[in-house]
């Protein structure tokens, strides 16, 4: 009963006070696994939410580097199934580069390219940085970590599939943030 008592007050005082915007703006809860609408492939794939991951991840194959206009990009093709259809769906692409990431685990070190890229998550469309991994050997050729994470909403590890994407035209396109990301970093 002091338990129950004592997160009612939190409660309270949480939303009294305004301490509640210390989550994301939006009160949505997304499961551990949802859909998402694949930017201009106007596919849909699985996603993980993986609060223990940083970096929002993507199957990329065909990698490629190079230089345009002296800046780096980077050239890869983009492949899952479509949710929709069940079918196999493909697109070359060539963005710059936004940064490198430096993975660490058991397996060495991996260094991959992170590039911006558009999802849609429930009727919302989120500018979000990913690294480029062939991630065919995963369940879920989308991967998406804390930093995109924390704009969606709440997770609820529990659950799964609690939002179909339905973005269109009219939907709000929440724009990549430099200054945010930087702070991320440096933190």
């Amino acid at each position: 009963m002091r338990k129950l008592t004592a997160s009612v007050v939190l409660s309270v005082l949480m939303t009294v006070f305004g301490l509640g915007m210390v989550w994301a703006e939006d009160d949505t809860t997304y499961g551990w696994i949802e859909k998402a609408g694949i930017g201009s492939l106007g596919a849909v794939a699985k996603a993980k939410l993986d609060s223990g991951a940083l970096t929002s991840s993507i199957n990329a194959k065909n990698i490629e580097r190079f230089e345009r206009d002296g800046d780096e990009w980077v050239r890869f093709t983009l492949t899952l199934e479509d949710q929709k259809t069940e079918e196999r769906v493909a697109e070359r692409m060539e963005l710059p580069l936004q940064r490198n990431l430096t993975v660490r685990g058991a397996g060495g070190k991996d260094e991959r390219p992170v590039v911006l890229l558009k999802i849609c998550m429930n009727d919302t469309i989120y500018e979000e940085q990913f690294s480029l991994r062939d991630r065919s050997d995963m369940l879920y050729p989308v991967l998406l970590g804390r930093r995109t994470i924390q704009h969606l909403g709440k997770l609820d590890v529990t659950r799964t599939f609690l939002h179909d994407p339905k973005c269109n035209a009219d939907s709000p396109v929440k724009y990549f943030d430099e200054q945010e990301a930087q702070n991320d970093i440096d933190a």
